[in-house]
């Protein structure tokens, strides 16, 4: 993760005997753990990129799960109430708050009041709206993180900079940094594993989860819909398991012959190590992905028994089984094509929304903890920004990046609590107001990844996933 230190010069007998017995040891263990790539694999191809690494840190989390709300989920209809809204529907925003101009351009726009119906929750005393009864009964898992604020003001820049720090696209996303600094536990699967709920389009499409200036090997895997999400995984009807490795030989040699003298080509040296993972996962991936050895019992759990909530159900059952068998980072889209976005017609969008994903998200959870996995899995909720208190369309809400709120449950994170604030309209944050930055920081040190020291040099310029700008905050930890 740091760039190597210079070479020190060796100035007697002893120093060399010294070097070389850590040296010969190294090869021992190399040995014993059985790892063909710790040193560099045959035919000269590097150190194995991927390869699990020691964190700085005692991390208490050892994978992640982002379920991603695409388009902007509002915080005031689902955990975030303010009283003050309902009392003052209809009417402006109050002069004390300023002339404010929405993201849509739209100036002195009624407040719009919320229909939902909040209660408290937990031994916490958490708010949830009626929209997430699932969610709310698991009120002493979640931390609310209400005071979160963001650069974007379109879904463009919004899920950009939530995925990569930056509004502007270009840079590794969150899930190619964590396989950056930690590898992967599960050489036969990818380290990063990418769901969406349909085949719309994400705003910004592949860049959300690729690599960046990084090498191509650290971006993320997208799966297919339908029972086969590994597109090709199988092999040509009549191919015998002989003849497969035999043209995988061939074609090794040739790729290896090609990438001397391109080694800076790392969509090439990725292609290499893609297609030596495909032949890998035909044995892990079948059974990784195959959910019909679930119990009925499992599957009702995720709400897959209906058909509103079975397909995030299987998503969400799907990201259990992949950081159960050592996937790093995986990330869900709901909402696939913005559709969180709500600009008119809030409570027919959000409810149809909330009803697909509200079950699944709780069923997810409980699973894990039934499964002892969560107090090692960070699971996170939430989308690129919130909504205005203000009206668009007379029925909706325009996008709000100067506060809104996300959940995060496991992974050493401290249940049942509240952390931050907006003001009484919910417009801004006001208490503890949290950047994208300082998120992607504290998702690094759950990780036991110090952000600090985790840099990666391009073009001589040392870059972190926080640019410099993060900081970890330790009110959410256990």
């Amino acid at each position: 993760m740091n760039p190597l230190p210079h070479h020190e010069i060796l100035t007697s007998r002893r120093d060399f005997l010294k070097r070389g017995g850590a040296g010969f040891g190294a090869l021992a263990l190399s040995s014993i753990l059985g790892n063909a790539n710790l040193f560099g694999a045959s035919q000269g191809s590097p150190v194995n990129p991927l390869e699990p690494r020691v964190p700085h840190l005692p991390g208490t989390a050892k994978r992640v799960i982002f379920l991603f709300m695409e388009g902007g989920p509002s915080h005031l209809d689902l955990c975030d109430p303010k009283p003050l809204l309902n009392k003052l529907a209809g009417k402006p925003l109050p002069a004390s708050f300023g002339s404010v101009i929405t993201a849509m351009g739209e100036v002195g726009s009624p407040l719009l009041g919320t229909n939902r119906t909040f209660k408290q929750h937990g031994q916490g005393g958490q708010w949830f709206s009626d929209w997430i009864p699932h969610m709310a009964e698991l009120a002493d898992d979640w931390s609310v993180i209400k005071s979160c604020v963001a650069d974007g003001i379109n879904h463009a820049g919004g899920v950009c900079q939530m995925n990569t720090g930056s509004i502007i696209g270009g840079r590794p996303s969150l899930g190619s940094w964590v396989s950056y600094g930690l590898g992967t536990e599960n050489q036969n699967l990818p380290a990063f594993v990418v769901l969406k709920d349909s085949d719309a389009q994400i705003v910004n499409g592949v860049r959300n989860w690729g690599s960046g200036f990084m090498p191509a090997v650290y971006q993320g895997t997208l799966l297919d819909e339908g029972p086969q999400p590994f597109a090709n995984l199988n092999p040509a009807k009549g191919m015998s398991p002989r003849r497969q490795q035999t043209n995988l030989d061939l074609l090794a040699k040739l790729n290896q012959s090609h990438l001397k003298g391109r080694e800076e080509n790392t969509e090439l040296d990725a292609r290499i190590r893609s297609m030596e993972l495909a032949f890998r996962m035909q044995a892990s991936a079948p059974e990784a992905v195959d959910l019909r050895g679930e119990s009925e019992a499992t599957r009702k759990l995720y709400g897959m028994d209906e058909t509103h909530t079975e397909n995030f159900g299987r998503m969400c059952l799907m990201a259990r089984r992949l950081v159960e068998r050592g996937v790093r980072f995986v990330q869900l889209y709901h909402g696939a094509g913005s559709k969180w976005d709500s600009h008119d017609k809030i409570e027919e969008n959000h409810s149809r929304l909330c009803g697909e994903m509200d079950k699944p998200v709780a069923g997810l959870i409980r699973d894990l903890k039934s499964r002892g996995l969560l107090e090692e899995t960070l699971v996170i909720w939430g989308g690129e920004f919130g909504r205005t208190p203000m009206s668009e369309k007379g029925s909706g809400r325009d996008h709000n990046s100067t506060g809104f709120s996300m959940m995060w449950a496991g992974g050493g994170v401290k249940g049942g609590q509240s952390i931050g604030s907006t003001d009484e309209l919910g417009l801004r944050a006001v208490e503890d107001k949290l950047h994208v930055h300082d998120l992607h920081a504290t998702i690094l040190h759950l990780l036991g990844v110090d952000h600090t020291r985790m840099i990666y040099h391009d073009k001589g310029r040392p870059e972190r996933i926080d640019q410099n700008e993060g900081h970890v905050y330790s009110k959410i930890l256990a």
